[in-house]
């Protein structure tokens, strides 16, 4: 759009370049149009891109990191040499106004009002990172050499003693690296069992077919071989041998009753 006016420029035929300088000044209009619209109060628009994740307190919805807006930027203060500047801008769900402030101190931005953050902070001590953390440690780490290499010397120990765990890590990461060889194994095992499920499926429709059973049978497990096995099965016995055991019963029995207690 900027190359577009600056290619297309008319000048009137009134126009002087000695007494007007340049267009704007001409049109009596600033060279950011609406952007400049409240520079006489110090703000300028301009496009403002959420540092982090945030909870709106208009509308309680969350905004994520990377959402723009149309902000109003302006300075505020000042810290040490650096400016501090604040931005003020509309949610996009709602008629709140959230205002954000540069934080030069701790390199971030922190929430004025209208917002509260999403917290996914985590302390650097907590993954063994030999960080300074306060202000004058970053300060000495700048002006004092012999600190410096101390603060070194304890950065190479805790990586000697981490460099066991990130060889474990690495030698698993190399594992994975061959995808096709993976991919080919798992697709062979699944075609083995896919395998297996079918002939285990076809021997249990010849089951209930041949038993005349119309509910699905469930596999078979260990526990079941091992209870079949304590089993024993018998047919039962035919007319002509229950006719053979009576026989032989009254074979055996006593011709003479037995004899009274206290008979003569």
């Amino acid at each position: 759009q900027g190359e577009r006016k600056g290619t297309n420029k008319y000048y009137p035929p009134d126009f002087d370049p000695a007494k007007h300088g340049s267009l704007n000044k001409y049109h009596h209009s600033h060279p950011l149009r609406e952007r400049a619209r409240k520079l006489s109060q110090g703000i300028l628009v301009i496009r403002f891109e959420m540092p982090f994740n945030i909870w709106c307190d208009g509308c309680q919805n969350h905004i994520g990191m990377g959402v723009r807006y149309n902000a109003e930027k302006k300075k505020v203060g000042n810290y040490y040499t650096t400016p501090v500047y604040r931005f003020r801008m509309k949610c996009h769900l709602c008629v709140n106004y959230i205002e954000l402030q540069t934080d030069p101190g701790n390199c971030d931005y922190v929430i004025v009002s209208g917002a509260r953050r999403k917290e996914e902070r985590w302390d650097p001590g907590d993954s063994a990172q030999v960080l300074p953390n306060t202000q004058e440690q970053r300060e000495r780490l700048a002006v004092d050499p012999m600190f410096r290499l101390e603060h070194g010397v304890t950065d190479r120990g805790v990586l000697e003693r981490a460099t066991p765990t990130l060889t474990r890590l690495q030698e698993a990461q190399d594992a994975w690296k061959d995808d096709f060889g993976l991919n080919s194994r798992l697709r062979r095992r699944f075609r083995e069992e896919k395998k297996t499920l079918r002939e285990e499926e076809e021997e249990a429709a010849a089951l209930r077919a041949k038993a005349g059973l119309s509910i699905p049978l469930l596999r078979e497990e260990e526990e079941d071989r091992r209870l079949a096995a304590l089993l024993s099965l018998r047919a039962p016995d035919s007319y002509e041998e229950k006719q053979r055991l009576k026989r032989s019963e009254i074979s055996q029995r006593s011709w003479f009753a037995p004899r009274a207690a206290g008979g003569a």
